[in-house]
């Protein structure tokens, strides 16, 4: 069903009623093979289309979202969030009134600092928003309106692929924090679970969501490793491996507590845990460490893993397969750390 541009009253009630069909149609096309609760997933999907909503009403249905394994739709979500806020100062009357142009006073105000990566999110987070809005609205004569949005001279990126370089762990470093896993004084509930996540994404490489959405059937024992089947970006599947004496005695004694029905790890209430509690742990174990980095949350621990394999095996493809990574190029950023490489500069005088 299509319907007007200007649907509701108000502005705030009618950019509200486009971002809750946006949200809908985004949570409908995201892998759902993820997705641990499907009576809770059915739930969030007739309230997104039934009735108007406001911003804070939709930010509780995209976390229920977020938290039943739809991870992705926050890549969408949260700069539409800020978007609002933005077009709120200006106390627009219609739709009719954003334009490429104010759409990039946007980007430049509430992108500066953030990461090419973060950028590109947000100008993707825009595109598809407002073409979903060309498409799905319609006036009385059956014409629609089309934004068109395009943004492509906005110069808010560094560089194509973006260069700048994510922060990560020496070895030194690594093996300190690795300690520190160890000696953090945990509750008794959450000590070998907080421990098998932290070593499980620090040695094998995998995104934090792949390790809260892994399942017990996902984790098997082969001789003396323990091969984990991770699904990744785009629901493709892949193969990580992580020795067995590395977690045998946090994942045994996890088992033998825990309360989740499917999932590998759970909070006391079985459900799946956030992101963010894990980044709060990672903080944590890495202030008892006296480890400080520009970013302190656990995708540093990926960052570290994959800077350390390719000084290790100077091997991209070893390192594009390992993180799951579609396009090799985006593997390509971990070469900047290859210092014994760079060396060979230091000689070209000689």
């Amino acid at each position: 069903m299509r319907y007007n541009l200007d649907f509701c009253d108000t502005f705030d009630k009618t950019y509200c009623f486009w971002l809750a069909l946006f949200v809908r149609n985004k949570l409908t096309t995201l892998s759902n093979t993820q997705v641990l609760d499907k009576d809770t997933f059915a739930d969030i999907l007739q309230v997104l289309i039934r009735g108007e909503k406001n911003i804070d009403e939709l930010k509780v249905l995209v976390k229920k979202a977020r938290n039943i394994g739809l991870s992705g739709i926050n890549t969408y979500f949260n700069p539409l969030v800020k978007l609002y806020d933005f077009l709120k100062t200006f106390g627009p009357a219609s739709m009719k009134e954003i334009d490429e142009e104010l759409l990039i006073d946007f980007l430049a105000s509430y992108t500066a600092g953030l990461s090419d990566a973060s950028k590109k999110n947000h100008r993707i987070a825009l595109l598809n928003f407002f073409s979903y809005i060309d498409k799905q609205n319609e006036n009385v004569d059956g014409s629609s309106y089309q934004f068109k949005i395009e943004l492509k001279n906005w110069a808010g990126l560094g560089g194509k692929s973006g260069m700048k370089l994510p922060s990560h762990m020496n070895k030194d470093e690594i093996n300190r924090f690795l300690e520190a896993i160890d000696n953090y004084e945990f509750s008794i509930e959450t000590a070998y679970r907080n421990r098998l996540i932290l070593k499980i994404i620090i040695y094998t490489g995998i995104r934090v969501s792949e390790m809260l959405n892994l399942r017990t059937k996902d984790i098997f024992r082969e001789d003396d490793v323990y091969i984990l089947q991770v699904r990744g970006k785009g629901n493709k599947p892949r193969v990580v491996m992580i020795k067995a004496k590395i977690i045998e005695n946090d994942l045994q004694n996890w088992l033998s507590i825990r309360t989740c029905e499917d999932l590998l790890v759970c909070n006391k209430k079985g459900n799946r845990l956030t992101q963010a509690y894990v980044s709060r742990i990672v903080e944590n174990i890495l202030i008892s460490a006296g480890i400080r980095k520009e970013k302190n949350g656990a995708h540093m621990l990926r960052h570290s893993f994959a800077t350390l394999l390719y000084q290790k095996h100077h091997d991209l493809i070893l390192v594009q397969e390992a993180l799951g990574h579609a396009d090799i190029n985006t593997s390509r950023i971990y070469t900047h750390f290859d210092r014994e490489r760079l060396k060979a500069t230091t000689n070209l005088l000689d």
